[in-house]
């Protein structure tokens, strides 16, 4: 896949080299210094082919971690790797940093050797890794620890160790969702789509099973359901999803049942979206009007419409501005509004705001009177906040632990699902 690893400063000077195929020789290392590092344009394609060579780079903070290939290799998996790669490094010695690379030197070309073999990922999961690369050396295992290292390397189940107990059985789930949305000036929905994942924090002791249960269309049909059922809100239409490596694939295409062993700890256990029936926690109702050539007048009503028991937190509306305002005078019901002339916008934060209720913003903006006669484009109103429902009405319904083993029930188990909902790309056109 990848000929060669190579870990840059902003000097263009090589801190961490590693050739895993013969066809990529010292003059790679210079041709990304050259071409990419030293280069005079400021945007710069992840990207770039020089002399039949492919440089796929990324930058974290002040270095520059570059794969080489002069294969025609899948780049989306190649940039994966090396968001892989400093995941790794990130749980190993934490930021990302040309001082902790140059102190954890050996560490890092310990770790390329067991991630890469020939240019090919082998095994990026930071949970087996730490099992034989330590950060003080690897002590003289037993027969016993040798066994279960190398079972867990090459096992099946490779995300998690045995012999894993706790006192008290628990298990945290978090159904978190990202709204996007482009509404027109008129209320009319452009374009809307939910981004969601589902975070899980496993404390459960030994090798546990876990069956989960979500309200998606497929599985509620495939379970025999009213169709009437189906077509209210209690069913959602899924457009697409991903799953951890622990989720058993071929249970969910025959029973449509999520089955997994849990990886202990915090993990991502599931990502989706939806399109249809999102419902919108807030409208953006703007009304702006010129009056003459210098001056104009902005109001904006910020209505929730989502069940009055519930509460909405961290709301900030951006109001974008033109680049001639010399002033601009407000008068805001609820929170608290501030002009900020570097960005051009006014910004209006609320603390909380409860369902089913509205507020309201006035702003008279003075202009400077510009001999240009473009008008102004007007940005689009966007705005940020976070809900404690999830807008898809994605709805776990069942959550079931099995251990036979360890002779603890799905009883014993604590369960908390939380769910929140968060502004993705959230606008209205004014």
């Amino acid at each position: 896949m990848i000929g060669g690893l190579f870990c840059y400063n902003h000097k263009g000077e090589v801190l961490i080299s590693r050739v895993f195929r013969d066809d990529i020789g010292r003059n790679a290392v210079d041709a990304f210094r050259v071409n990419i590092i030293h280069a005079r344009q400021q945007v710069r394609s992840p990207v770039t082919n020089i002399a039949r060579t492919s440089f796929f780079h990324i930058k974290r903070s002040n270095l520059w971690l570059a794969a080489v290939t002069k294969q025609n290799v899948n780049a989306s998996m190649v940039f994966e790797f090396l968001l892989k790669v400093v995941e790794i490094f990130q749980n190993y010695f934490g930021k990302i940093s040309e001082e902790n690379v140059k102190n954890n030197f050996v560490l890092i070309y310990e770790l390329l050797d067991e991630i890469v073999d020939f240019g090919y990922p082998q095994n990026t999961d930071s949970g087996i890794l730490k099992t034989f690369i330590t950060q003080q050396g690897v002590k003289s295992a037993t027969k016993e620890e040798q066994a279960a290292i190398t079972s867990q390397v090459t096992g099946q189940i490779g995300w998690r160790k045995e012999g894993i107990k706790y006192r008290r059985n628990e298990l945290f789930l978090d159904v978190m969702e990202y709204v996007n949305l482009l509404m027109s000036p008129q209320g009319q929905v452009l374009s809307a789509h939910v981004a969601g994942k589902i975070q899980m924090k496993s404390y459960l002791s030994g090798m546990p099973e876990c069956k989960f249960g979500i309200n998606d269309k497929i599985v509620m049909d495939s379970k025999g359901k009213s169709t009437e059922d189906t077509k209210t809100k209690s069913a959602i239409a899924i457009d697409d999803c991903q799953f951890h490596q622990c989720v058993k694939l071929s249970k969910f295409e025959t029973e449509h049942s999520i089955s997994f062993i849990p990886p202990d700890g915090e993990h991502e256990l599931m990502r989706y979206r939806t399109t249809k029936d999102i419902s919108l926690p807030f409208r953006v109702i703007p009304l702006v009007r010129e009056v003459g050539r210098s001056k104009l007048e902005v109001k904006v009503v910020v209505k929730s419409s989502f069940k009055p028991s519930l509460l909405a937190q961290k709301l900030e509306i951006r109001i974008p501005t033109p680049l001639n305002t010399s002033g601009v005078q407000l008068i805001c019901m609820k929170g608290k509004a501030k002009y900020k002339a570097s960005e051009n916008a006014i910004v209006w934060k609320i603390k909380r705001m409860g369902g089913m209720k509205e507020s309201q913003i006035s702003a008279e903006i003075e202009l400077l009177e510009t001999e240009t006669k473009k008008k102004w484009t007007r940005p689009p109103i966007s705005m940020n906040f976070e809900v404690p429902f999830a807008p898809s009405g994605f709805k776990v319904r069942y959550l079931k632990v099995f251990e036979p083993k360890l002779n603890y029930s799905d009883h014993d188990v604590i369960k908390w699902v939380r769910y929140i909902g968060r502004s993705g790309l959230y606008e209205t056109r004014c």
